[in-house]
């Protein structure tokens, strides 16, 4: 199997995390009955740490934190990505969009998107086990990828990809991922020895 070569010093690649303050009551909502207020709290702490680990990890250039209490501007999860792709697309060539509840992305799926996109793909996509996306990067960006979706619902790739199609784009998956969002989620979580 060929070695693909690295990326190094990728000034050209920009990684945003997208992500939420971690304020309990307000994040892993589904989790609290769980774990309590404070208890989702800090575990959406430690899983914003990892991603910010991930990111920094790949080594492709600058990390950007957008927070859903600042940078993050629009009405739903499309919008904002819209916007953080349209700004930061004038200042790099390449974007690489993760969110905080993917522990299970690592270092090299980053690398392997930017690969991809420098390569001469238009967009690169890590599919979730429910039906979305834990990782979207892209070298150009179109409002038709983000509009009238059902964010969160589990139709979010199948509908990507037919908005692809119709875009005439050409795009590259990694591997199916996983997410933690409900408590069957976090039992996978504690299985796994992620987060320790």
């Amino acid at each position: 199997m060929p070695i693909l070569p690295t990326l190094r010093a990728d000034t050209r690649t920009k990684v945003i995390v997208f992500a939420r303050a971690p304020r309990a009551g307000r994040v892993k909502t589904r989790l609290i009955p769980l774990l309590g207020e404070q208890g989702a709290a800090r575990l959406h702490a430690r899983l914003l740490r990892r991603a910010l680990r991930t990111a920094r990890g790949a080594r492709l250039g600058a990390v950007e934190l957008w927070t859903a209490e600042r940078q993050q501007r629009g009405a739903d999860l499309g919008e904002r990505m819209m916007h953080a792709f349209a700004h930061s697309l004038r200042r790099a060539a390449r974007v690489i969009l993760i969110g905080s509840d993917c522990p299970v992305l690592r270092p090299r799926d980053l690398r392997q998107a930017a690969r991809w996109l420098a390569g001469g793909a238009d967009a690169v996509f890590a599919p979730a086990q429910d039906g979305g996306y834990a990782l979207i990067a892209l070298r150009r960006v179109s409002p038709r990828l983000f509009q009238g979706m059902a964010w969160g619902g589990a139709q979010v790739m199948t509908q990507t990809r037919e908005r692809l199609l119709a875009l005439g784009w050409r795009w590259r998956e990694l591997p199916v991922v996983w997410d933690v969002d409900r408590p069957e989620d976090y039992r996978r979580l504690q299985r796994s020895g992620l987060l320790q």
